[in-house]
């Protein structure tokens, strides 16, 4: 392979020398970059949108039939709008924060630490650092789980539908974790954000085929059953134990708190906009309209016909709960949409954390050839020159990796769901929006506008509490009799 290598490496320009562009240069006016020096952005409404749908309607719409179960035919469609609500509000809170100052010429953010730093004070910055990149490494293996899951199910279809459904047919999870790991590992060497749009459109289009399936099965099993299944409360006490129903109640806040997270890659999404006018803040407020409001009818169908066919037994994955049955192969269809899905959106929110990593390696040891340098491969004589970084190989390909082996010990797909939404809901999607949005309008300490944003910040802190105490208690109830590595 020496001779396909070329030995010399090439150094892009330093994101701290691009930054370093100021308005009124060579970029203001170019075709070719935007007022920050940066290559011109490309964004409309409609890709902001199918990156939000890429994240947000995923693995968390599997599990809203087991949500409402939990919660019954009135609690469960009003939290879920509840939460829609919030998210949209907030949403829209965060994205007047994308610039500092005027929301056209003012300084951008290209994350959401920069925008909390530009806002708030640093030991602020570091807890909201911690907490989004955390959550991001959570929601990484909370996809990994969700997509072995799938691939599992396809397996298991395919094996009654061979053997006849008398066999067991035992699978292990563990080889379906490690291909979607390599997957990943292949597809994390896409540089940034700009670049996955085209993987952000086909997993959109893919939530789609996944959730029309779901739902149509849905009204089917309705159909065969003879009527809705379900009460007005949810699960009843009898069929669990009264401490039983309040941590599933708990819980089934967190899927739902889970199934709507994406504020903390907004600031991100919103940094492909291309430049106004119209503002991007305009842009991305009516992207968040689209998105929340698709979602939510989605998310409404899904949930609602997924307990209208199974009542109290609605399962934690809703394409698993119609069996291995005939149509197998529209089930399989339907799983492999889902797998698809999830590759794309684990790659919309892991950029986030990549770049994060690797600016801060730049600024670090900026003369490092393993750090900023470039090495061109061709693995042809006739094919192309490509370019590739070796740190960004490295430490993608290791993120992908550890997160695959934790998959592989934690495998609790709706407890595992509960507990991420718990932990970001609050601080990434309602407190620091909130507080951004207070600093930056100037709103006035105790005036009715700002106690009726601490009152609904409080709230949404009660509801995340409750919700990670929920999810925590089912992973405990869920290793006292898990061994991991096991089959299925």
């Amino acid at each position: 392979m020496g001779e396909n290598v070329v030995g010399t490496y090439y150094y892009p320009p330093s994101a701290a020398a691009m930054d370093g562009v100021e308005l009124g240069h060579a970029a203001a006016g170019s075709k070719l970059f935007d007022d920050d020096g940066r290559p011109r952005r490309n964004g409309t409404m409609w890709t902001a949108s199918a990156h939000i749908i890429t994240a947000v309607i995923g693995s968390g719409v599997l599990s809203l039939g087991w949500a409402i179960a939990q919660l019954g035919w009135v609690a469960g469609p009003a939290v879920m709008v509840l939460f829609s609500l919030v998210t949209y509000y907030t949403s829209s809170l965060l994205s007047d924060c994308y610039r500092s100052g005027d929301p056209v010429t003012g300084k951008r953010n290209y994350t959401y630490m920069d925008a909390v730093n530009a806002n708030l004070s640093g030991f602020k910055v570091k807890i909201c650092g911690f907490l989004q990149y955390a959550n991001i490494v959570g929601v990484a293996i909370g996809y990994t789980i969700a997509a072995s899951i799938s691939m599992l199910a396809i397996g298991r279809a395919n094996c009654f539908h061979r053997k006849g459904h008398g066999d067991p047919c035992n699978i292990s999870s563990v080889p379906y974790m490690i291909v979607f790991g390599v997957a990943e590992v292949f597809f994390s060497q896409i540089p940034d954000f700009d670049q996955i749009s085209w993987l952000s459109m086909l997993a959109a289009v893919m939530s789609f085929t996944y959730s029309v399936i779901g739902l149509s099965l849905g009204i089917v099993q309705v159909v065969a059953n003879g009527g809705l299944k379900g009460s007005l409360t949810g699960i009843s006490i009898g069929v669990v134990t009264p401490m039983d129903k309040v941590w599933r109640s708990l819980q089934a806040f967190g899927d739902i708190a889970f199934a709507y997270s994406y504020s903390l890659i907004l600031i991100e999404i919103q940094d492909t906009i291309r430049a106004p006018p119209p503002s991007e803040s305009a842009v991305m407020k009516r992207a968040t309209v689209v998105s929340v409001a698709v979602t939510t009818v989605f998310y409404m169908l899904c949930g609602s016909m997924g307990y209208a066919a199974f009542g109290d037994d609605a399962p934690g994955n809703l394409l698993t709960g119609f069996g291995f049955y005939e149509p197998f192969w529209l089930l399989d269809i339907a799983n492999a949409a889902i797998v698809v899905h999830l590759v794309g959106a684990y790659q919309v929110f892991c950029q986030p954390l990549f770049a994060f990593v690797e600016k801060w390696a730049t600024q670090r040891w900026p003369e490092s050839p393993y750090i900023t340098g470039e090495v061109e491969l061709r693995l042809s004589p006739s094919s192309r020159r490509c370019r590739v970084n070796l740190f960004r190989s490295t430490w993608r390909t290791a993120f992908v990796v550890a997160t695959t082996v934790v998959s592989m010990l934690l495998p609790f797909f709706n407890d595992v769901v509960g507990f991420l939404g718990a932990l970001g809901f609050w601080p990434l999607t309602v407190y620091f929006p909130v507080e951004m949005y207070v600093v930056q309008k100037k709103v006035p300490r105790w005036s009715t506008r700002w106690v009726c944003l601490q009152m609904l910040s409080v709230g949404c802190l009660v509801i995340s509490i409750a919700a990670a105490a929920g999810s925590i208690a089912g992973v405990m109830s869920d290793l006292k009799v898990y061994r991991p590595f096991k089959g299925y």
